[in-house]
């Protein structure tokens, strides 16, 4: 089957046609023409004012599966990629048991030739993400991982921390943390300021994710090798980032997008759905967001994609738990954010810089190349609804709102999904 995809602007820095509007006709899970002449294929997409790129990759997908199906499984979650955007997962290692020796691993990547969406696991960092005892990482590493992370969990133990960064040097692997002094954060719902105050919850405060970064960066001066924050949301956790970067330490960071977008007065009646950590911050942390995004501070884009049931939501905003899903309404965050960022510079932190991080083979749009590629209406107004979400989790605030960008196809692995 040929399929054509006409008049699309190509963002690809590494493409000859980067920025330049083409026709790219796909056949047999390959691109086998990239020209602005008229072809004819057997099926067409008008893509007039679209973006196509390489595949997208989401740097941090909670599937739940082995151990907590329920909330969402590998087929779900590839399904839900697929139709927002993303022909590759990095998975959390957040799973029961969690992804600590080659079988888990090994069960996560045996459907890879077959799939669409290609699913990587992380390897954890110690034993059920608890802090306290080391995985071996080498043998993860051979097996398939591709990043050690403890995950949702930061590694909070500063001895493991040091000796991580080191044990991984022997493979030049990458460690990802979440930030987050779990202490000072203990029993908190939101972002500790005026509106969880007027709210009567308990407050996370800024300083529990500064302190976490503050000490991480010097870890890592101390022992050095390649460290990521995951889910950045302070402007001044952001600032030590920078700071970091210019003393030329081997640091990189990642938030999720709905973090430059949302902040904690959405919380005021209580939306379980915007419950998240790390809790949407103040306007003040989104403009600084905004401004990493802007100078290259910030590396990476992901989803947050964090799926749960609905007995795990529908509850007192105190006892729900945190999470978003958000891996088909991710391209509506890219499109948001577009108006304050280039969007090919966000693309970019979506596709060849998470690639980059995490060692995959980087892609690209030229003649004869294997197709890899994202379809990206900036433009399309939609409507997210249980329905049309592929995920086995609703906890969206997105559903039955109206919201503006979508993934409209993607190839892969000689497969592909497109819009219908």
């Amino acid at each position: 089957m040929k399929i054509l995809i006409q008049s699309a602007t190509i963002s690809d820095p590494n493409s000859s046609h980067h920025l330049k509007k083409k026709n790219v006709l796909i056949q047999n899970g390959r691109i086998v023409e990239i020209t602005s002449k008229k072809i004819t294929a057997d099926k067409v997409i008008e893509a007039e004012g679209m973006i196509l790129s390489t595949g997208w990759v989401d740097m941090g997908t909670f599937v739940g599966d082995p151990g907590l199906e329920y909330k969402e499984d590998l087929e779900s979650a590839g399904k839900a990629a697929a139709a927002g955007g993303f022909t590759e997962i990095v998975m959390l290692p957040n799973t029961v048991p969690a992804v600590q020796s080659k079988n888990e691993v090994n069960y996560i990547t045996k459907g890879n030739d077959g799939r669409l969406v290609q699913i990587h696991p992380m390897g954890a960092v110690t034993l059920k993400n608890a802090g306290e005892e080391l995985t071996e990482m080498i043998d993860l590493n051979a097996s398939g991982a591709v990043a050690f992370s403890d995950g949702l969990k930061p590694v909070w133990n500063t001895d493991i921390f040091v000796k991580s960064l080191q044990y991984l040097q022997k493979f030049d692997g990458l460690l990802i943390n979440h930030p987050e002094d779990i202490w000072l954060n203990m029993f908190g719902q939101m972002n500790e300021g005026k509106n969880s105050t007027i709210l009567g919850l308990k407050g996370m405060p800024k300083i529990a994710e500064d302190l976490a970064v503050s000490r991480d960066v010097e870890l890592l001066g101390y022992s050095g090798g390649r460290l990521h924050f995951a889910r950045l949301s302070s402007a001044k956790a952001l600032d030590l980032v920078r700071a970091a970067k210019k003393k030329k330490l081997n640091l990189t960071c990642d938030i999720a997008a709905y973090q430059a977008l949302l902040d904690d007065s959405l919380l005021e009646d209580f939306d379980t759905n915007y419950k998240v950590n790390p809790p949407l911050r103040e306007k003040v942390d989104l403009s600084a967001l905004i401004g990493g995004l802007k100078d290259g501070t910030i590396d990476v884009l992901t989803s947050g994609h964090l799926p749960q049931d609905t007995e795990s939501k529908v509850l007192e905003f105190d006892h729900a738990d945190f999470g978003i899903i958000n891996l088909q309404t991710f391209a509506s965050q890219l499109a948001s954010l577009s108006k304050h960022v280039d969007v090919h510079v966000l693309v970019e932190k979506v596709t060849g810089a998470p690639r980059k991080l995490l060692k995959l083979t980087i892609p690209t749009i030229e003649k004869d190349e294997k197709a890899n590629l994202t379809l990206f209406d900036p433009t399309e107004k939609w409507v997210f609804t249980e329905e049309s979400s592929y995920s086995k989790s609703k906890n969206s605030p997105w559903i039955g709102k109206e919201i503006v960008g979508k993934a409209k196809a993607v190839f892969n692995n000689s497969k592909f999904w497109m819009d219908a």
